[in-house]
């Protein structure tokens, strides 16, 4: 799907700002703040461009193996609105983002886990479908779905419901 947007040199010359500020500060604080920031940036479809231009889906990615659960928190949110987009979909897959943000599944945080479900059910396609929709994984959403946190159980549902029915109904036709 090809879009018409102008380009918009300010827009990639401030999110290159926070870029560099997000690598040059040393306070938590900051670096938070950028990330929340980067997040929200990646809402809208007319700086999908730029983002990938200055790495930020990487940048992302390698907040998400980050002790700090917050980094994490942006960082997933990011990735999550990032991931409808075709080609931003397809960077996260070749950078093993499948993988990482399947880890995001065993967060404490509850928008790191929808975010990361959210994103996972983004990211299927014919040739990551086996590693989103395997054992473990489909295991922690049958948990999620009897959840008693409504959106945690209701996207849990979604997502068994979309990628696991016809899995499940092979299964029980086979024995």
């Amino acid at each position: 799907m090809q879009r018409n947007v102008r380009p918009n040199p300010e827009r990639r010359s401030y999110l290159q700002q926070l870029v560099t500020e997000f690598q040059d500060s040393s306070s938590k604080q900051n670096k938070e703040q950028v990330l929340a920031n980067l997040a929200n940036f990646a809402y809208d479809p007319q700086n999908f461009e730029y983002l990938r231009q200055l790495n930020i889906i990487e940048l992302f990615l390698d907040q998400l193996i980050e002790s700090d659960a917050r980094f994490v928190e942006f960082a997933v949110g990011g990735l999550c609105n990032l991931s409808l987009d075709p080609e931003n979909r397809d960077r996260i897959i070749r950078k093993d983002g499948v993988r990482i943000v399947i880890h995001c599944l065993s967060s404490d945080i509850e928008e790191v886990v929808l975010s990361a479900i959210t994103t996972l059910m983004s990211l299927v396609t014919t040739e990551t479908k086996n590693e989103i929709v395997c054992s473990s994984v489909v295991e922690c959403m049958s948990k999620f779905s009897k959840s008693t946190n409504r959106r945690l159980s209701n996207l849990a549902n979604v997502f068994l419901q979309d990628f696991c029915s016809r899995t499940r109904d092979d299964q029980v036709t086979s024995q």
